[in-house]
């Protein structure tokens, strides 16, 4: 495994800066295209887990020991992710969370995971993703091959920009197999829409030529052919180059300035530089407003970093580090953003989502929340930061000092709760989908087909306390009035109303934006009945905004330690196999005669609404045919999920999750009636959840 920057690159020590160049470009800067104008981010996709189908196997990138699970003693990050929105996790050796939560973990190969990411870059207005590609000569290249085209999947399905950037540290033979696996490989993925253009040659990055340490050894000659070979194949080249390259000092070696002058854009490295608003303000005036003179005496395009901060050091400081670094970039006249990074956990400068509070993250692994600091974030905040620097960098925001978005004060109020989510519609008209109200751009718009009523629905992926829905259209359209009821669910197909038919007036003169507040309402799915449109034969929304409490119900397993019962089992494998929070002990019923059942007694009557059924993560693929009934008392049960066929997948680590609509329950049973492997019923897990 490659070292990490962070490692391979300690802060350099400051001094006086050159004197700035002169400011008169030798060529104009490129127009906006898709890194020019556009806020980009490092995405590293290199999370795997056993059972998720990784060629490389193991527990990539979470462990030091690949083939040992993560733990407080076996690990690589610093940063804990927030899982909620993800379909597959996997349990890890972790402590449970400080909720009393599972400690379990994504993988990047799963392809729910990278859609999720795109969607949330959809949502909060990243428009490109540079995929790292580290030397895929070793055993890593099957598994950064797929995710290629796991990424450029994704990219496609959310409209996203995305290219491949080349880490070429500790890449013996870089020169000749760069050519060959551009060649090869990744050429072809140029082909597709998604793949970035700017000034109309598809977008390739090079990092690491120049960086004095071991692992970037290569010599000027041999850099500047690698960069003139890929324009060569007709692309636009970006340089991941040292932060004091035009210097050649501290982490840039001497000699390299030709190489770094062919590049059509220049990238410096700036993560673990500096860990407060004084040193951004340094390199601005030291660093980056001399990088930026040069690159316009040179005609090439400049997109520095901008940093969100080493959560695991303390310097985010609720927003202001990463804030500060944004509005230093666009004052800069920068042509660009570069986000380090999206997903780099392992680093602990990740904006993706992440763990809002200690009851997020393994109880004493002294891993830090986004509140480390006294100031609750909640798990989107640095997307949504990212959200108004794209903004400010577009011009569509004034430049300004101070954030536009403030951090969420406490838990219970948060942003957009639909924002990014899974969205289905009565009918869509041509490309007016669905997915556009939830995609954070008010320009764009759902509309249905054929003659009303109309429904759209949003899945909030947990459920929810809300109190507020907000609806937009396009703030050009002439003013309309829309008759929309908004209803509410637990399981996306049984609805109660939440706020009745009435006329809602979208005007101009206010922005084409309506308010809808409910009483507290808790639901997981919220769905906008529209009967009427006086503007349109057809119901439309450019966005469905929903408001309320960010934290969903407390998600601690009620079923964790407590008492079991069964219809029987076979040697050891007793029902309290499935409650011991193992997933590799497990409950076997008597063989060869179904249906077999097994129950666990809450204690108490309590609400629940979601079931985690589970095998050991590395048996073979299995369907069982199951059924989940409930009971106040243990002896008159009701139906909370009829018998269906439940799929048990290695590679989404033999688990499966079942809804119902809500319901008071103190004894719940699963009922086994056929197994496609083994002629009993088997289960590891049986996790029962509020919702």
């Amino acid at each position: 495994m490659p070292l990490t920057r962070r490692t391979l690159l300690s802060a350099a020590a400051l001094s006086p800066a050159a004197a700035l160049l002169s400011q008169t470009a030798a060529g104009a800067a490129s127009p906006p295209g898709d890194v020019v104008g556009k806020i980009s981010v490092g995405y590293q996709g290199w999370f795997a887990c056993p059972g998720d189908g990784a060629p490389i196997g193991g527990w990539w990138h979470w462990s030091r020991d690949r083939f040992q699970p993560p733990s407080t003693g076996n690990t690589t990050i610093v940063s804990w992710p927030d899982v909620r929105d993800y379909t597959h996790t996997y349990p890890t050796a972790y402590p449970n969370l400080g909720d009393g939560r599972p400690a379990a973990l994504f993988s990047s190969y799963d392809q729910q995971t990278v859609d999720t990411h795109f969607g949330w870059m959809r949502a909060y207005g990243v428009d490109t993703a540079a995929l790292q590609r580290f030397n895929p000569v070793g055993d890593e290249g099957p598994t950064r091959d797929a995710m290629a085209q796991k990424v450029r999947a994704a990219a496609e399905a959310t409209g996203r920009k995305f290219y491949i950037m080349y880490d070429v540290s500790g890449w013996a033979n870089m020169q000749s197999e760069l050519k060959a696996d551009w060649t090869a490989k990744m050429s072809a993925h140029t082909a597709s829409a998604a793949y970035a253009r700017q000034n109309g040659k598809p977008v390739v990055c090079v990092w690491g030529f120049g960086f004095a340490d071991e692992n970037h050894t290569f010599p000027p000659a041999a850099c500047l052919d690698v960069v003139n070979w890929l324009k060569a194949q007709g692309c636009y080249v970006i340089g991941g180059v040292p932060t004091y390259w035009r210097e050649g000092r501290n982490d840039s070696r001497a000699g390299y300035l030709d190489v770094y002058h062919a590049f059509d854009m220049i990238s410096p490295w700036m993560v673990g530089r500096t860990g407060d608003l004084d040193g951004l303000d340094w390199f601005y005036t030291n660093v980056n407003t001399p990088d930026q003179a040069d690159c316009n005496a040179h005609g090439i395009d400049y997109q520095p970093c901008a940093l969100p901060g080493d959560l695991s050091a303390g310097h985010r400081r609720h927003g202001d580090f990463y804030w500060r670094s944004l509005y230093n970039m666009v004052r800069l006249g920068a042509q660009g953003l570069y986000v380090s990074m999206f997903d780099e956990y392992n680093e602990g400068n990740q904006i993706a989502k992440t763990a809002e509070t200690a009851a997020s993250v393994p109880a004493g692994s002294g891993i830090r929340a986004l509140d480390e600091d006294g100031t609750f974030c909640s798990a989107d905040y640095y997307l949504r930061l990212t959200t108004d620097g794209g903004r400010m960098l577009k011009g569509q925001l004034a430049l300004t000092a101070t954030r536009p978005t403030p951090p969420t004060t406490t838990p219970t109020t948060g942003g957009d709760l639909a924002a990014g989510r899974a969205v289905s519609a009565s009918s869509v008209n041509g490309s007016y989908a669905a997915a556009n109200a939830v995609d954070g751009n008010a320009g764009s718009y759902w509309e249905s087909s054929g003659a009303l009523p109309q429904w759209l629905s949003v899945d909030l992926g947990a459920t929810r306390s809300v109190t507020r829905v907000v609806l937009r259209l396009p703030a050009g359209w002439e003013r309309r009035t829309q008759t929309i009821a908004v209803q509410a669910g637990g399981d996306g197909t049984t609805w109660t109303t939440a706020a009745g038919n009435a006329g809602i007036v979208f005007d101009p003169a206010t922005g084409n934006t309506a308010t809808i507040t409910l009483s507290a309402t808790s639901a997981r799915f919220l769905r906008l009945s529209f009967a009427a449109n006086s503007g349109w034969p057809a119901a439309q929304l450019g966005q469905f905004e929903v408001y309320g409490d960010s934290t969903p119900p407390p998600s601690t397993d009620l079923a964790r330690g407590r008492s079991t019962t069964a219809s029987g089992y076979v040697q050891n494998y007793a029902p309290g196999n499935t409650v011991d929070g193992d997933a590799d002990t497990y409950w076997e019923s008597a063989n060869n005669a179904f249906p077999q059942w097994v129950q666990v007694d809450l204690g108490t009557a309590a609400p629940v609404g979601r079931f985690v059924l589970r095998l050991p993560p590395a048996w073979g693929a299995r369907t069982q045919t199951l059924a989940i009934t409930g009971s106040t008392n243990g002896s008159a049960f009701t139906t909370l999920a009829g018998a269906a066929a439940r799929t048990f997948d290695p590679a989404a680590g033999n688990v499966v999750t079942v809804t119902c609509t809500p319901t008071q329950a103190r004894y719940l049973r699963v009922t086994a009636t056929a197994n496609s492997a083994w002629p009993a019923a088997q289960l590891s897990g049986l996790e029962v959840y509020p919702g």
